[in-house]
């Protein structure tokens, strides 16, 4: 018998842990209405910082907050010395009006919790709760990471640059994070899968270069609108011929901008676009690709183009092993049917992706439609409508706490 099968959760701590994250659902559920009732978008999230700080106040955890960034970083200790894991809430909320008829709904105009991070972080404070309430059986540290700016800000970045992987004193040798669905997973249901969950996420503008004339006459000017078009057209098919269908990219321009006036023809046409890649191969191949297409479109027109390639966030790749432990103590706490394997990746993208390329771990999904809707059908994650249930923040507390108990139980000392 290996080390893992030896050493795992028994079916009375994971009972235990179901029951306790349950009973502790009022308080985990005010916590998260308080923050959702306050929401702040990007890196500085002072109201959001001080729920945390002030949650955690009755726990013996040590508290470190960010000098970068809101962040709050707290390590709890075990009862015995041994390795360190970390799991991950993300903070901040979007630039969306809310259009709830929730009782906690946001006081903040123009922005919303819409993406569900309020009960990521309410979550994250419940599984520590179930964590210190067992810390006679820990051998080792949990590393707590409460992050801001995950919605575009690169916030975990700038976590591991200040040292949130380190702050136990030793580097953790596994981390963890939950993402709540306001839709396409049931209530209560965990999904994820091995390897890639969720894509890359670039950003490319393509500035073509032309030459200003009289819409009449456009043999005297150099006209930089129809090259953009074929620039487009030309991005659609490349996605298609030069790289692996089972590998895809995926491009999609979202803006085209050139001139002022129905017959004048501009210098310039400007086209902005989202790429999304799905493994770190394709991801590192596509800047070049995209670069030569237009170089060598406009130039078959005689005109240049400026390509301004921006990276955003890295593929989302799960250990193998670890997606096995999730799934493992999902059943364990809450049965076969709680848990999902997600049959292909996910084209958002998430900054976790950081921390996973540091250390071995697994990112896993949790559902949160409200009872009586539909999958489906209900709003999905930053919509201006979209409603999570309190209810997975038991599951996500639970499966928090159990993830950070199982591996560090791997290493313990017989």
């Amino acid at each position: 018998m290996g080390l893992d099968e030896c050493r795992v959760l028994d079916e009375g701590v994971l009972a235990a842990l179901r029951d306790d994250a349950a009973l502790e659902l009022p308080r985990t559920a005010a916590l998260r209405h308080a923050l959702h009732r306050v929401p702040e978008t990007g890196l500085d999230l002072p109201l959001t910082q001080a729920l945390v700080v002030d949650a955690l106040a009755d726990l013996d955890v040590e508290v470190v907050t960010g000098r970068g960034l809101s962040s709050v970083t707290a390590v709890l200790r075990g009862a015995r010395p041994g390795p360190a894991v970390l799991l991950r809430g993300d903070m901040d909320a979007l630039p969306v009006t809310e259009q709830t008829d929730e009782e906690f709904t946001s006081q903040h105009p123009g922005v919303m919790h819409a993406c569900g991070h309020d009960l990521h972080v309410a979550g994250l404070v419940g599984a520590a709760r179930l964590l210190a309430a067992r810390r006679e059986q820990i051998a080792g540290s949990v590393v707590l990471m409460f992050q801001p700016g995950e919605e575009g800000h690169g916030g975990a970045r700038v976590m591991l640059e200040e040292g949130v992987l380190d702050a136990a004193g030793t580097r953790v040798v596994a981390a963890y994070g939950v993402h709540v669905m306001a839709a396409t997973i049931p209530l209560g249901v965990v999904a994820s899968r091995p390897g890639t969950l969720m894509a890359a996420s670039d950003t490319v503008r393509v500035t073509v270069h032309g030459r200003g004339g009289h819409g009449s006459k456009p043999y005297l000017a150099a006209d930089p609108v129809p090259v953009a078009a074929e620039i487009v057209l030309a991005l659609q098919a490349m996605v298609t011929r030069q790289f692996d269908v089972f590998d895809p990219v995926v491009v999609s321009v979202g803006r085209i901008a050139a001139g002022t006036k129905d017959n004048v023809i501009p210098d310039l046409a400007h086209l902005d676009a989202t790429v999304r890649t799905f493994s770190p191969a394709t991801h590192a191949a596509v800047p070049d690709r995209i670069d030569r297409l237009c170089q060598h479109v406009a130039a078959a027109h005689g005109l240049s183009a400026t390509v301004d390639y921006r990276r955003g966030y890295p593929v989302t790749v799960n250990d193998a092993g670890e997606v096995a432990r999730a799934q493992r103590l999902t059943r364990g706490l809450y049965g076969e049917q709680a848990w999902v394997d997600a049959p292909t990746p996910v084209p958002g993208a998430e900054d976790f992706s950081y921390v996973l390329q540091e250390v071995p771990g697994a990112f896993v999904f949790v559902g949160a439609t409200p009872a009586g809707d539909d999958p489906q059908t209900a709003p999905y994650n930053h919509s201006p409508r979209a409603r999570f249930s309190d209810e997975a923040l038991t599951t996500s507390s639970a499966v928090l706490a159990a993830l950070a108990l199982d591996r560090l139980a791997q290493d313990a000392p017989a």
